[in-house]
């Protein structure tokens, strides 16, 4: 008689909920909905042609804690590779990630994701934003847009707000900006990440995008462009913290406009039943919430 293995992602949800209890936060760690947690126990059962588990507080049956304990011993057992004798148990995990949210976001994080998983070697490669140019062997991308992405499952990492930013020494010598009238005529740095048509509708300005002056398809470019002196910048507050803390960059104005974009962790299907995988998304939503 064939022997029918249940599928990983059964065992990695069985593994999950029994050490969760509840089906929200399993589902929250393993980046999958909360129904998709019921189905994967409800075929995992079907399967073993046993109940796994006993009550609505999810405590286990006998054969529920019987076999938790199998699946555990397995797990472990997929994590070894004989290849990796001289560091046993370690997973490799490549992102690829956004230039300025890597200097700005992930990199002043990072320690504690890798204090948390020194198992876990983090390989990071640059995206370009907006064109979606991402290494195809990336497990996990971060893409910067409007999150209409049909190639791949996706999650809102974080949303930000726009404002014009320049050097200090450029308000001094430019200022003072009272009105957002008062940018007519300024140089204006342009981002295609950034359209200045966003903070313009926000106050009622009718003017036309900017054609001429310098323009940067990396939004931590425009900003030490910016702290030089060569103009006012449109950017998002959280990617110029840096910039900001330092005071080599100050705000013109206390309003702040919502960007149309935002931040999205994305992968292609299946990843997610990789614990590596899930365990960095999960830190990396919870860091930033």
């Amino acid at each position: 008689m064939a022997i029918r293995i249940p599928p990983i992602q059964c065992l990695l949800t069985f593994e999950a909920l029994a050490r969760l209890r509840s089906v929200t936060q399993t589902a929250e760690e393993l980046c999958v909905t909360p129904s998709a947690v019921s189905h994967r126990i409800k075929q995992l059962e079907q399967i073993l042609g046993t109940k796994l588990f006993g009550r609505a507080d999810f405590s286990l049956t006998t054969e529920g804690s019987e076999y938790l304990a199998q699946v555990r011993e397995g797990l472990a057992s997929l994590q070894k590779f004989p290849s990796s004798a001289a560091s046993p148990g370690r997973r490799k995990l490549r992102l690829a990630v956004t230039p300025t949210f890597a200097r700005s976001i992930l990199l002043p994080r990072l320690k504690q994701f890798s204090d948390a998983y020194p198992e876990i070697d983090l390989t990071l490669q640059v995206s370009i934003p907006l064109l979606d140019v991402v290494a195809e062997d990336a497990d996990l991308m971060i893409r910067f847009g409007t999150g209409r992405y049909a190639d791949v499952e996706h999650v809102c990492l974080m949303k930000d707000e726009v404002t014009p930013l320049a050097s200090p020494t450029f308000v001094r010598e430019h200022g003072p900006f009272e009105t957002p009238q008062d940018l007519e005529g300024e140089p204006l740095l342009r981002s295609p990440l950034e359209p200045w048509r966003t903070w313009f509708a926000a106050h009622d300005l009718d003017w036309p995008e900017p054609v001429d002056g310098s323009q940067f398809n990396d939004i931590g470019l425009m900003c030490d462009a910016a702290a030089a002196g060569m103009g006012v910048a449109l950017v998002r507050m959280k990617l110029a913290a840096p910039w900001l803390e330092n005071g080599t960059l100050v705000p013109l104005y206390p309003r702040h406009v919502p960007s149309p974009h935002a931040h999205y962790l994305c992968w292609r299907t299946g990843t997610m039943d990789r614990w590596e995988c899930a365990a960095f998304a999960e830190w990396l939503r919870n860091s930033l919430s």
